[in-house]
């Protein structure tokens, strides 16, 4: 899956000569955590929540309300917005997305197209969603949790295990272990799960875990 297909597309912008308290109003109304800055059609800056509460009166202000308003119109989303923006292209896959992500420690970044323009955001909220429809998860199936050795033929023997049963995997998913070891997580319907179990066990194979939904 791309990052296109799952991905916010059209978001809302907000120009750098913007005050943070026009930022704000964006923000609430529209539940956005992210505002990606845009100047003359091109992406300048990346402005969060975490800039908005960095900029504003702590909460132990004796200002009142007006005061802070007034306070935040006169700071600009260009004086407080990160300028080094951390982006990716709309033909990556989640993956690529999902890692840089975890290694740059934020929750989202501007999407850009091939020539560079902002068409969207993808946030960690979009990697669950797209991680929920690759693996089926809401959807009523069985989980298998298979632990293999290491070895070529692997998946062949366990595919064809469930083909002679007539049973068409949804998902299929392989987990490195310390030992050197994997666990297959597989999703499909399956009426019997014992004897899937017995036929899988007669491979050399062990079902670790089953759960089932719906």
């Amino acid at each position: 899956m791309f990052v296109a297909n799952c991905m916010t597309k059209n978001p809302v912008t907000i120009s750098p000569d913007a005050g943070i308290d026009e930022a704000e109003k964006l923000m609430n109304k529209g539940h956005f955590r992210r505002l990606p800055v845009v100047e003359h059609g091109k992406l300048v800056g990346f402005f969060t929540n975490r800039d908005l509460l960095r900029a504003s009166p702590s909460a132990a202000t004796t200002l009142d309300r007006y005061e802070v308003r007034t306070l935040l119109s006169k700071i600009k989303v260009a004086d407080v917005m990160q300028k080094n923006v951390i982006t990716v292209t709309d033909t990556m896959t989640i993956e690529e997305a999902a890692l840089i992500m975890t290694r740059e420690k934020i929750g989202g970044m501007p999407v850009l197209s091939a020539v560079g323009k902002l068409v969207g955001i993808i946030s960690s909220t979009d990697i669950f969603r797209a991680f929920i429809a690759v693996m089926g998860l809401d959807s009523g199936k069985t989980r298998l949790t298979i632990d293999v050795a290491d070895r070529t033929g692997v998946l062949r023997d366990i595919a064809t295990v469930l083909a002679d049963l007539d049973i068409s995997i949804d998902s299929m998913v392989t987990l490195p272990q310390p030992n050197g070891a994997y666990q297959i997580i597989i999703r499909a319907d399956i009426d019997d799960v014992d004897i899937v179990k017995d036929r899988l066990r007669g491979k050399g194979f062990t079902v670790s875990h089953v759960i089932q939904i719906g």
